[in-house]
């Protein structure tokens, strides 16, 4: 079966096309045929024949002896063998990273001195001193100004502290874009663009390799801990699938199949998720729905079983240190209204509004990096972003703190136990009623000065989020953009709630507010929120909703959450269908067919196949008049990534397809292993060797590498169809004749091209093959 041409060297090819002769040197398989270059797409086909192939094999050497049935076994278990070791150390890495980020956004305001690497948290669990009213202070952990000056208060302190917490931030972002910089530049972004691409059978070498996985673990604890308006959700993911790739080299069934390296990474892109958020379900189905390209049943089961082992790692060093896995465990007391539907739709145009908004100015922002100067300078970018963060971000105690914090606290209730700014209400002494059934109250000063606080912090996050992502250090979207919509969430939330308490003989509210009575969760709306601005950020519908439940244990809200999340989607696909990451993918100029977008035009394959009317004809070989000489004159002049094989060039009846890597090998390989091959070989294609005289050189049989079923259409076939072909088989060209008669050939970059041309976009952009 020749389309498994480049067979691994543990795989002797002789069955494959019958005995081989003497002058069929392929019968010896030599290093690297079927492999491909940087920046090039794979031959799905090519691989699943491969693989296939592979399988036979083993299946039918597994019934000769007890050594080769074990063979087979240890084989077919290498799979969840990889997906054991992905979730282990991805689950462990995710944990470092926790700790990691929490002692060195503390490190910014003070020191424990008991033990330096606690963070302020930790420093105060130990101490006996703390008071429930200031439980935030102890004496173990004294803030820089105290530590220096032994003033805890006052302007001079205040101002030591500023100066120390931005100094902090700058250093920080200093080294991690420093980093980057020298020795892992794909460390930098969020990844999950590059990610896409990769599992939609892209090639970028190094992009999942061990520097990156160290660099990005390192600089990402840095970024996030420098204060910068980024989470370390989505670079978990880059994390996890680096850590994949680690592991597919180990074996050989991964490591030399492009297409089911694959398979592992899209299991590894959901144990990212799984233990970025805590959410192994929503992990799984997050890599389903949002990054996989191809995500066959099997994948589904080992996803779910790294997903697993991921989660269960992270909850055994328990970074939280609340023996929970989930990041923002909330708990609620009421249930929601059908009323209530109509602010959270509110919230879910808001997210879209903010999730198109958010898109276009980015991408303007890093297409205007990528064509001036700036984009030359990017660590005085880095540095630049970060002092603005910092000194923006310190007067105000909602943007001081970290983002993890700040949305944990908006999404909290209000109980007894709580002392945030949030929770100063005005209580009635006559109350008597539980603890935890505490009845709506007018709100305090301390909320009204929280809700200009909230309402600055809103706005820094909305105009500071567009220029941080995308810069060259680690940054992920989720967070931040949870921010945005939990902060929105809260302020309507509390809104409604004082709409209520001082209006409750309304019609609306006469049904389910009676006076002294719970009736509205402002937590629950910073939760609704946030679900509609990462909705209207990434287009995610099924795995948000499940991500944002198993985030914070709130399974009965899972409708507000879904009635958010749609309308997010809704609003934000009727000002242009592309998420970010998709516009990020767009905009680097990657060859990426999306499943989602719909191509409607009706033109045919005649118009997008080359050569064009004015072109010169195709390059192509012939089954067995072309020597050596003209080979290599062919592979010189030009830069195609393979040639079709024709009977001869009068009749141009297709044969077959060679790739241009496959024969470049093997013809270098004939020569120095194949006595009597020079440059006026004849090379043929065909299983018997041509009537040549005796006194021509020897002949050089390729036959081996050529693809005898490559995938053809006729030249009336349309687009649609050939659009939707490239997609569902991952094609990386197609050849099209008429009667048998080969005219011409389309390329992935052809029906890119075409499809950005009919959009009236620059056919340009889509740089690489």
């Amino acid at each position: 079966m020749e389309v498994g041409e480049g067979v691994s060297a543990a795989t002797p090819t002789e069955e494959m096309n019958g005995a081989g002769n003497l002058m069929d040197f392929l019968d010896e398989p030599f290093p690297d045929v079927g492999t491909y270059e940087d920046f090039h797409t794979i031959d799905w086909l090519r691989e699943k024949s491969r693989d296939t192939d592979r399988h036979r094999k083993i299946t039918s050497k597994s019934k000769e002896s007890m050594w080769e049935l074990i063979k087979s076994l240890l084989d077919a278990w290498s799979g969840w063998v990889v997906m054991l070791l992905i979730g282990l150390l991805s689950g462990t890495l995710a944990g470092v990273i926790d700790l990691a980020v929490d002692w060195m956004t503390d490190l910014k305001e003070g020191v424990c001195l008991s033990a330096f690497w606690y963070s302020h948290e930790q420093c105060c669990w130990t101490s006996n001193e703390t008071t429930f009213d200031d439980r935030d202070k102890c004496p173990q952990w004294q803030k820089w100004a105290e530590l220096m000056t032994g003033h805890a208060e006052g302007a001079g302190a205040y101002v030591l502290n500023y100066f120390l917490y931005v100094l902090w931030a700058l250093l920080f972002s200093f080294l991690a874009v420093s980093l980057v910089r020298v020795f892992a530049p794909y460390a930098c972004g969020s990844g999950i663009p590059e990610i896409k691409t990769i599992l939609s059978g892209f090639i970028i070498r190094g992009y999942l390799g061990k520097w990156t996985l160290l660099i990005k673990t390192v600089t990402l604890v840095l970024a996030v801990s420098s204060g910068l308006s980024l989470g370390k959700e989505g670079p978990l993911v880059h994390v996890a699938c680096c850590c994949g790739n680690l592991f597919c080299s180990l074996f050989s069934k991964y490591s030399k199949n492009e297409g089911k390296r694959r398979e592992v990474l899209s299991a590894a892109a959901a144990a990212g998720v799984s233990v970025a958020f805590g959410a192994p379900i929503g992990g799984v189905l997050f890599s389903l729905e949002e990054v996989s390209y191809y995500f066959p049943l099997k994948t589904l089961w080992r996803s779910f079983f790294a997903a697993l082992v991921a989660a269960f790692t992270l909850r055994s060093i328990n970074p939280f240190g609340n023996s929970r896995l989930v990041l923002f465990y909330v708990e609620y007391h009421t249930p929601w209204y059908m009323a209530e539907l109509v602010p959270f739709i509110l919230l879910g145009v808001f997210g879209g509004l903010w999730g198109t908004l958010f898109i276009r100015a980015n991408i303007a922002w890093c297409r205007r990096r990528k064509t001036t100067q700036l984009g030359k300078y990017p660590v005085l970018e880095v540095i630049a972003v970060t002092g603005i963060t910092a000194v923006l971000a310190y007067p105000n105690p909602y943007t001081r703190r970290s983002t993890s914090e700040l949305i944990s606290e908006l999404f909290n209730d209000c109980g007894a136990l709580e002392s945030s700014q949030l929770c100063d209400y005005i209580n009635n002494p006559n109350m008597s009623r539980p603890v935890d059934d505490i009845p709506d109250r007018p709100a305090g000063p301390g909320v009204y000065n929280a809700l200009w606080q909230l309402a600055l912090a809103l706005i820094f996050k909305i105009v500071i989020t567009i220029f941080t992502f995308g810069m060259k250090i680690p940054s992920g979207l989720f967070i931040p953009s949870m921010a945005v919509g939990a902060i929105a969430g809260r302020i309507v939330g509390i809104a409604v709630e004082q709409m209520a308490y001082h209006h409750h003989d309304w019609i609306i509210f006469k049904n389910w507010c009676r006076p002294g009575a719970d009736c509205v969760t402002p937590g629950l709306y910073a939760m609704v929120g946030a679900a509609a601005c990462l909705g209207g950020v990434t287009r995610m519908t099924v795995s948000l909703v499940v991500i944002m439940f198993e985030l914070t244990g709130g399974l009965e809200y899972i409708v507000p959450l879904m009635a958010a999340a749609v309308t997010s989607k809704w609003v934000a696909d009727a000002f242009g269908k592309e998420g970010i990451y998709e516009s990020h993918i767009q905009l680097n100029g990657y060859p990426y067919l999306d499943v989602r977008d719909e191509f409607t035009h009706r033109t045919l394959a005649t118009d997008v196949m080359r050569p064009r009317r004015n072109d010169p004809p195709l390059a192509v070989l012939t089954q067995d008049s072309t020597t050596v000489e003209d080979v290599e004159t062919l592979i010189k002049d030009t830069d195609y990534n393979g040639f079709p094989v024709v009977v001869s060039r009068e009749s141009e009846r297709l044969i077959g397809f060679v790739q241009r890597r496959d024969l470049t090998l093997a013809i270098k390989n004939a020569r120095q292993k194949q006595d009597g091959v020079v440059s006026s070989s004849v090379v043929y294609f065909t299983e018997d060797a041509p009537q040549l005289l005796a006194s021509n050189p020897q002949p050089l049989k390729l036959r081996r590498i050529l693809n005898l079923s490559p995938f053809t259409v006729t030249d009336h076939t349309p687009m649609e169809t050939v659009v939707d072909i490239f997609r569902k088989l991952g094609l990386r060209q197609c050849l099209v004749t008429r009667s048998g008669r080969l005219l011409g050939i389309i390329t992935k970059k052809d029906v890119l091209r075409h499809m950005a041309q009919m959009m009236n976009q620059d056919p340009e952009s889509i740089m690489f093959n």
